[in-house]
């Protein structure tokens, strides 16, 4: 009986203490290193969106998507969804896209947590050698 409470027991805290992308993240400039936005990331239907909520810089708080193609093209960058359709798979986030509002294109990306408050973001093209690597933070509430 012991040993069924132990294994409830670590089950239930190893279930309890996964790590999740899910909650709101900060967003830093990797060319100045201001902070830059907040992102809600959520599930929808088993996938993982990011939506940035807020915009930390006064001057661009109603900035809209110039270089954005299609239907993301000229609307606010504050609500726009940038982060879509990732999958979990074991300790990685993977298999959607990722849009960089600055210059309109997307890339394939994946997600990665180096510890529960700090996320790495990886965009790129064809190969993820060919990239660029984001770090968020936790926002904490």
């Amino acid at each position: 009986m012991k040993k069924l409470i132990f294994l409830f027991f670590l089950l239930f805290t190893t279930i309890a203490f996964s790590q999740s992308i899910l909650g709101k993240w900060k967003s830093v400039d990797e060319e100045t290193n201001k902070d830059e936005s907040i992102i809600e990331v959520y599930q929808e239907n088993g996938k993982f969106y990011g939506k940035i909520i807020q915009l930390l810089d006064p001057k661009t708080k109603n900035a809209v998507c110039e270089n954005c193609k299609g239907k993301n093209k000229n609307k606010p960058i504050k609500g726009l969804v940038i982060i879509n359709g990732l999958k979990k798979d074991g300790d990685e986030w993977s298999g959607g896209k990722v849009l960089d509002p600055k210059n309109g294109k997307e890339y394939k990306c994946y997600i990665t947590l180096k510890d529960n408050n700090t996320m790495k973001l990886r965009g790129y093209i064809g190969f993820s050698v060919f990239g660029r690597t984001a770090y968020w933070y936790r926002i904490k509430n």
